[in-house]
């Protein structure tokens, strides 16, 4: 490779940083030994095709890092040689969310200072997906990603396998196209059938449990199979919702939200109704945060461990130790069932 096509023009990575990270690989690749002189800014300048202000901030940023010392009159020399680099983290969600935020802070938290980590929205769009993913392909040294294609799995699939497979680590959803792929996941079909057996006798309490869960807005359909089977099993009277509406609402039923939006505007029913949960009507919501703990005087929730998920995967990318493990799934009672 010629030396000015060591710089990427067109990516995001400022130049500065590029050229940064190329004296400190070739430092860890012994090109340069401790105490050895390094190309002075003119002549990196010159290598690179470059302008000595930009190669002047890499220097400078290399000195303060205490990676190069300057001496006067003479230049630059490399004053350590053993580099911890700090590990690159791309982290590719479809959506903003709550717990995908708590997923996010749980990695940042666990990663520490040993890695940088930034996050990439793809909005369910596939084009967009392959986008950050070609676009990135060279800047990062680890993808975690969370697969969620709607019925484009293939084409996703495709998309990831021209990553290096030993950069990738899938959280929160199982792929069959990806079977041999490390993961962190969630088992739904199983994990809302064990779960909602905790509550079982609470549940019997009401004439009839609804799932009420909007297809448009792209959840695991796996969700809908565990709840069936679920009530099947323990033959509890029950229907699935896929359009919310003010007549669903019923007294001495019981409901599952898989959105919080629907959950906030059934909550709002019932106080006009005055209503009281878990007497009147039964509520069990989908994934766990701090909201739920004290509206209404608490939600029941049925949720994984979103924290547990990021600590899991960032243990991963620093142990180097990539498997497929599931996420623990908890059936967490308050007074609304």
């Amino acid at each position: 490779m010629e030396p000015e096509q060591r710089i990427d023009h067109d990516s995001e990575v400022p130049k500065y940083k590029q050229v940064v990270d190329l004296i400190i690989s070739d430092i860890e690749a012994g090109i340069f030994k401790k105490g050895q002189r390094v190309p002075s800014i003119n002549e990196t300048s010159e290598e690179l095709l470059l302008s000595r202000d930009t190669v002047e901030k890499a220097y400078v940023y290399l000195r303060k890092k205490g990676i190069l010392s300057p001496v006067r009159g003479k230049g630059y020399y490399v004053s350590q040689a053993n580099i911890q680099k700090k590990l690159k983290v791309a982290l590719i969600l479809n959506k903003l969310s709550n717990y995908k935020r708590s997923i996010y802070y749980s990695l940042a938290e666990t990663l520490g200072s040993k890695a940088a980590l930034d996050v990439f929205i793809y909005n369910h769009n596939i084009d967009k997906f392959q986008e950050i993913v070609e676009n990135q392909l060279s800047n990062y040294d680890y993808f975690i990603i969370l697969p969620q294609f709607n019925n484009e799995n293939e084409k996703g699939a495709e998309v990831i396998r021209k990553i290096p497979k030993k950069k990738v680590l899938l959280i929160d959803r199982y792929l069959d196209e990806l079977k041999d792929y490390p993961v962190v996941y969630q088992e739904f079909d199983k994990d809302i059938q064990t779960a909602l057996e905790e509550g079982v006798e609470l549940i019997r309490k009401y004439e009839k449990l609804s799932l009420i869960f909007p297809q448009k807005e792209l959840y695991s359909k796996n969700i809908m199979r565990g709840f069936q089977i679920f009530c099947q099993v323990n033959q509890v009277e029950f229907s699935i919702i896929d359009q919310f509406a003010d007549e669903d609402v019923q007294e001495n039923q019981a409901y599952v939200f898989v959105s919080d939006d629907d959950l906030y505007r059934f909550i709002k029913l019932c106080r006009q109704k005055n209503w009281t949960l878990g007497k009147d009507v039964g509520v069990v919501a989908y994934n766990e945060n701090p909201v739920k703990e004290i509206l209404g005087n608490g939600i029941t929730t049925i949720s994984t461990n979103h924290d547990e998920i990021g600590r899991c995967a960032a243990q991963m990318i620093l142990s180097g130790d990539f498997k497929q493990t599931k996420s623990p799934f908890a059936f967490i009672r308050r007074n609304s069932l």
